[in-house]
């Protein structure tokens, strides 16, 4: 089995989009592959987080990633914090990685916008840590998203010249994993928008910890348009409302828009959004009563996550002190 690598922020609840996108991802990599998860709380506080706010959020995220299927004993999943190889080795990165390199990366320009100057430095060396998350496990696949291959490509370029450097073949080549097309979920108030937690309408998204009462009248309250679903996914041009609602349900059953519409077209919406609603529900419920479940034991969710510490430490540890005796770092 190829080691498979990938962290989450604890930027929130997870929505519908984060799931689709990435989370049911992860659950269904952990049949063919040994599977390392992390929530990255460093990365969070390369902008400013409120402590307690980021320690709740932090153990929401790591309920919700087990409500939704991460397997805790046949795989790992752990808080990279507590994982102090995870620092160790992003400052031996920070010294291989160029300026040059760095200056390339689109992601700080985007996030840091004008202010730039104001920016943590943190957020400038964030690809540094992310390479570091990756290499701490020899890890030589990630998941991800088209805004994260030039973080990729840069976590190789670190470890080539690492590897050139000292002489050794010690760091293996990253492979981006690209599982097809990713659902693209919509704000449910406005279709041109990406579904966000960030968003301050909670009626944008659906939540994964969202209840069926709670499911269904956001449903029901989603922006569409006066015209009945098409029967062909041509018809669905210029209406991004109705697009996105297709696509959530073709998502969540394994099909395409021409396999929705073609049971669903011709309807009015308020039919459509009824088995909409009552499929989310049938697929989310169950999350949100079980990270509910883990949430309100604590000691019992501290209990997983220390396993997961110990089992990330066994693997992470030997790889870093290799790294650093190769640097040259006396362990007397």
């Amino acid at each position: 089995m190829q080691r498979i690598f990938s962290g989450i922020q604890p930027s929130g609840i997870p929505t519908l989009g984060n799931y689709l996108g990435a989370i049911r991802n992860w659950v269904d990599l952990q049949a063919d592959h040994e599977c390392i998860f992390c929530v990255v709380d460093l990365h969070a506080i390369t902008v400013f987080q409120d402590p307690k706010v980021l320690a709740t959020a932090t153990r929401e995220m790591a309920a919700v990633l087990l409500a939704c299927g991460i397997d805790p004993v046949r795989h790992t999943l752990f808080l990279q914090s507590t994982v102090r190889a995870h620092l160790q080795l992003a400052w031996i990165f920070n010294c291989v990685a160029r300026i040059g390199w760095l200056n390339r990366m689109t992601q700080f320009k985007d996030k840091a916008g004008k202010d730039r100057e104001n920016a943590s430095a943190g957020l400038y060396v964030y690809p540094n840590l992310m390479a570091a998350d990756i290499h701490a496990y020899h890890a030589t696949r990630v998941p991800v998203g088209e805004d994260q291959k030039q973080h990729l490509e840069l976590a190789n370029d670190i470890a080539q010249k690492f590897n050139h450097d000292y002489g050794v073949e010690f760091f293996p080549n990253i492979e981006p994993l690209i599982l097809g097309p990713a659902a693209r979920v919509m704000s449910l108030r406005d279709g041109s928008k990406k579904m966000s937690k960030s968003d301050p309408s909670d009626q944008s998204r659906i939540n994964l910890n969202d209840d069926a009462d709670t499911i269904s009248l956001k449903i029901r309250r989603a922006k569409t348009d006066p015209e009945p679903l098409p029967s062909e996914p041509e018809g669905l041009v210029g209406r991004p409302e109705a697009r996105n609602l297709v696509g959530i349900y073709a998502a969540l059953v394994g099909t395409g828009h021409a396999g929705v519409l073609a049971e669903h077209g011709g309807k009015g919406f308020g039919q459509f959004k009824q088995a909409l609603a009552d499929l989310l529900v049938d697929k989310l419920a169950p999350i949100a009563a079980e990270a509910t479940r883990l949430l309100a034991d604590p000691a019992g969710l501290d209990a997983i996550l220390r396993q997961g510490k110990e089992r990330a430490e066994a693997i992470a540890d030997p790889i870093v002190t290799e790294a650093e005796r190769l640097v040259g770092f006396l362990r007397p």
